[in-house]
């Protein structure tokens, strides 16, 4: 008898072990959901996208020895992140013609961003951009 006595303290302790590791970790989850949106982004895709357009027009007009531009790259990087990462699984979303306009503009500019970091834009993706994604702006606002 005095020899199960150990081993029933010592599953008792695991136990408890486990217990607090499983609700630390359930704390850290809740909180974590809990927290708000860095990205700004309201949840409509038309006023997200006229908001995200309007945000990428201004990075992208600014010229090559602007101080504020390397800032501003950081923020669009991270814009596009969550742009793309909430409305790119909506089916509902991602069948529209915006939607589609809007996803070309961006990948030319992150894979400008990606591929030449610290070089500016080239005009002619400069314009191209700014036309994909005035066109985007229009379409979202018509729901098209």
């Amino acid at each position: 008898m005095a020899a199960a006595l150990p081993s029933f303290r010592q599953r008792l302790q695991q136990f408890f072990s486990r217990l607090a590791i499983v609700l630390v970790l359930g704390i850290s989850l809740t909180l974590t959901a809990c927290s708000s949106s860095t990205t700004g982004l309201s949840g409509n895709y038309v006023e997200d996208t006229v908001a995200v357009a309007d945000s990428l027009l201004t990075t992208v007009s600014l010229e090559a020895d602007d101080p504020a531009r390397a800032e501003a790259e950081i923020e669009a990087r991270s814009l596009i992140n969550g742009y793309m990462a909430r409305y790119r699984p909506r089916s509902s979303v991602n069948g529209l013609g915006s939607f589609t306009t809007m996803q070309t503009a961006i990948n030319s500019l992150a894979g400008h961003y990606t591929n030449y970091p610290n070089r500016p834009l080239p005009e002619a993706l400069k314009d191209r951009i700014a036309k994909e994604l005035k066109k985007a702006e229009t379409n979202a606002t018509r729901g098209a």
